[in-house]
């Protein structure tokens, strides 16, 4: 019975010259290259929203009068809201536009589940 063929069969093979370190470098005497600079320091993460903001966003994530929420950011839906005269809060519209950078707020709670 005939072995079952590997894809790499279908590759020419490279021979090693004698004498050769595997993964051996050409130059040796080439001067090092040198030593990286350490990264820029990143500013620290935002701090962790106050529970009583999350909770209020929550509500709002929650009352269907306002339309689905899935798919669009808060910010969208409160807009999206006032467009169609169903007056949202204007607390969440303030705290949605003071934390324009941190996902936790941005985001409603459904935004990791797929549609």
């Amino acid at each position: 019975m005939e072995q079952p063929r590997r894809i790499t069969d279908s590759f020419p093979r490279r021979r090693r010259r004698p004498g050769r370190i595997p993964g051996g470098v050409k130059g040796r005497d080439r001067p090092r290259a040198r030593p990286r600079a350490p990264p820029p320091a990143e500013e620290p993460p935002p701090s962790p929203p106050d529970q009583a903001l999350l909770e209020m966003l929550r509500r709002f994530d929650l009352a269907w009068e306002y339309g689905p929420c899935t798919g669009i950011t808060r910010l969208q839906r409160w807009e999206r809201a006032q467009a169609l005269g169903l007056s949202p809060p204007g607390p969440v519209r303030d705290a949605l536009l003071e934390h324009r950078d941190n996902p936790d707020i941005i985001y409603s709670l459904w935004h990791e589940y797929g549609l």
